[in-house]
């Protein structure tokens, strides 16, 4: 999978990338992603990508030109599955659409930023646009790093245990079941001695109504 990223602090995105999961992925070649200043796409001379809004109102407008120029040359070069713009008054990110991504080859993302972009790059560009919550960022740097973790953790070979993945929250609509590790008594709160029982088909039963009874208790909505 390759993944370009276009925004105006190239710098912000370094970190999320270099650690982790994330790194392992690129280290073994499974993703690649390549970020992308815009002001390196602008014609002025103060390398200039804002704008006022036509009409008057507070705050700057990330112009369609720089942004046509950066979108226009890596099309040139690859075909892409999505062109994906994340902005608040997108569509709530969630693990379904995760999965419908990570399926995917060659992904652009748009991070908005100031009032977001000229109307005219939604509507000739952007063929998804995505919020992580119902909350504003500063830009979508930040979001753009939430969406990539979550659909490259998902490609074959990322994790070192690919069934990890499948048994995630959310992956049935279902919230996940409590887990546990060593000691199997701390302070008086013990393990649940189904799990240190050896019978695997009890334990995943045992998980599986777990997950229900979380899900009821927490997400009802989720089950609807």
């Amino acid at each position: 999978m390759r993944i370009d990223i276009i925004t105006v602090l190239p710098e912000l995105m370094q970190s999320p990338f270099n650690a982790s999961i994330l790194n392992r992925a690129k280290e073994k070649g499974l993703v690649e992603v390549h970020f992308h200043n815009l002001r390196d796409y602008s014609s002025g001379t103060y390398k200039q990508v804002d704008d006022y809004q036509f009409g008057g109102g507070a705050g700057m407008v990330l112009m369609i030109e720089p942004i046509d120029k950066c979108i226009s040359k890596l099309k040139a070069e690859r075909d892409y599955d999505e062109v994906l713009y994340m902005t608040p008054d997108g569509d709530t990110f969630n693990q379904g659409m995760a999965n419908e991504l990570s399926l995917q080859t060659n992904l652009i993302i748009l991070c908005g930023h100031y009032k977001g972009v000229d109307q005219r790059v939604r509507d000739l560009f952007v063929t998804r646009e995505i919020s992580i919550g119902d909350y504003v960022l500063s830009g979508g740097e930040l979001a753009a790093a939430v969406v990539s973790d979550a659909v490259i953790r998902l490609l074959p070979g990322v994790l070192n245990d690919e069934t990890s993945a499948l048994t995630d929250t959310f992956q049935d609509n279902l919230l996940a079941p409590p887990v546990y590790t060593r000691p199997s008594s701390y302070k008086g709160m013990e393990v649940p001695k189904i799990l240190l029982s050896g019978d695997f088909p009890k334990i995943e039963k045992w998980r599986e109504d777990q997950a229900l009874e979380r899900t009821e208790q927490k997400r009802p909505d989720l089950l609807k």
